[in-house]
């Protein structure tokens, strides 16, 4: 008997708490604003859009040749690379600042800092010394390669930038931006 009253007081408890879950999600469900757009003011937004950081929306692969000679009386030193880059550009999104960003809404409008390139360097494992010729009165120049490495980069990074890289950016940036905020529930995105 004692048992039979344990399992029904049980059951009834398990059936009031059901009762209640279904009652909070009815009126979570109820309470909610139209549309599913959930109550965020603008300094919320900024810092979730900051906590996205450096958004890095475009790399590039790029390879240089690169010929240095250093020719002197004595004897002739030479260093030819084939160097292989990596060149990547986005956004700072840390440097939006409150008057970045504004809500009215369902509509977000948000001022985008210009994308630039964020990082520039050579893959070591593809970029290859391809020749290193020192002359008969010369010594090994360890200079001379290191040289040769640093106008790659540069070479890499004007070439990066020549092919449209940081415009390509730009848009990439603003894509990925309008994504984010159509699943935050804003319906216009305005992005300048």
């Amino acid at each position: 008997m004692n048992q039979t009253r344990s399992t029904l007081i049980g059951a009834a408890l398990l059936l009031v708490l059901a009762l209640g879950l279904l009652l909070g999600f009815a009126t979570a469900r109820v309470l909610a604003p139209p549309g599913g757009v959930r109550s965020l003011n603008t300094a919320t937004i900024l810092r979730q859009v900051q906590g996205l950081s450096q958004l890095v929306t475009v790399k590039y692969v790029l390879e240089k040749v690169v010929v240095l000679e250093d020719v002197k009386i004595y004897g002739e030193s030479r260093v030819l690379l084939l160097a292989h880059g990596i060149v990547k550009a986005g956004v700072d999104l840390d440097k939006l600042k409150p008057g970045d960003l504004t809500v009215r809404g369902r509509e977000v409008i948000i001022v985008l800092p210009m994308a630039t390139i964020t990082d520039v360097y050579l893959d070591e494992s593809q970029t290859q010394v391809l020749e290193h010729s020192t002359g008969l009165f010369r010594r090994y120049d360890k200079e001379l390669e290191q040289n040769a490495r640093r106008e790659a980069l540069d070479t890499i990074r004007r070439g990066a930038r020549y092919s449209g890289i940081v415009d390509e950016a730009n848009v990439r940036a603003k894509e990925q931006l309008r994504r984010f905020f159509h699943e935050l529930g804003f319906d216009a995105v305005v992005i300048k």
